[in-house]
């Protein structure tokens, strides 16, 4: 999900608290049980930890670049959460362990980022690519990948990129990283051999704000049209 917005204000955290209620019923009727992560990160923005259920903000996070592409493949977050749990029951001894090694690739990563916050260093990516390569394997051995996002992540590696799922999996978006020193012309050249395989690729970055206030004047042109604002 991209979230684009232009801040005029904040909204005080007894309304964000009220907000993310609401978005988390709304997220209930679509998806079954959902983790209440996607609401908790549109309301608050930023980078949240989710653990054991329980939802925090990260106090420092680095801004990282990243090409978000959407395979365009449907899915259905309800039926992979189930499938995961349906292997769980299945197979308690191998997929428990990747639970919890996804959760150490969890923790080392929000190491990573705390580090890179204060004094980023080249050695920095190539902890995180390393890590969104195993996060992507143990996500692939839960049943949640896609041919699709295999061919994403083959793509991006023939252009020296690491890439994985984001959200749900079984098609849907990936996210791949950007270094800073990375060349626009590969970029370019990885973005148009995405596009060849008939998905749709953005530049961004994470750590966006949350929802916010908007007067009619702070909003662009073209998004008082979108809004049939006059």
């Amino acid at each position: 999900m991209l979230k684009v917005c232009f801040c005029v204000a904040r909204w005080s955290e007894e309304d964000l608290q009220l907000i993310n209620k609401w978005a988390f019923q709304g997220e209930r009727v679509i998806h079954g049980n959902p983790s209440g992560v996607d609401n908790a990160v549109s309301t608050w923005g930023g980078a949240l930890r989710y653990q054991q259920g329980k939802i925090s903000s990260l106090d420092r996070t680095p801004a990282l670049q990243i090409l978000l592409t959407n395979t365009k493949v449907p899915r259905s977050t309800k039926a992979l959460v189930a499938g995961v749990r349906n292997r769980l029951i299945k197979f308690p001894d191998i997929v428990e362990p990747l639970l919890t090694s996804v959760d150490a690739i969890s923790a080392e990563c929000e190491h990573v980022l705390g580090e890179m916050a204060s004094a980023p260093a080249p050695e920095h990516y190539l902890v995180l690519e390393e890590l969104i390569d195993m996060n992507q394997h143990h996500l692939n051995a839960l049943g949640v990948g896609h041919a699709s996002l295999d061919q994403l992540c083959r793509v991006t590696a023939a252009h020296g990129l690491h890439s994985k799922l984001t959200g749900a999996g079984g098609g849907g978006c990936g996210i791949t990283l950007l270094r800073p020193d990375l060349e626009q012309d590969k970029v370019e050249a990885t973005k148009q051999a995405l596009a060849a395989c008939g998905f749709d690729c953005w530049e961004t970055s994470i750590g966006a704000p949350g929802v916010s206030m908007h007067s009619a004047t702070s909003l662009e042109g073209h998004v008082h049209q979108g809004l049939g604002i006059l």
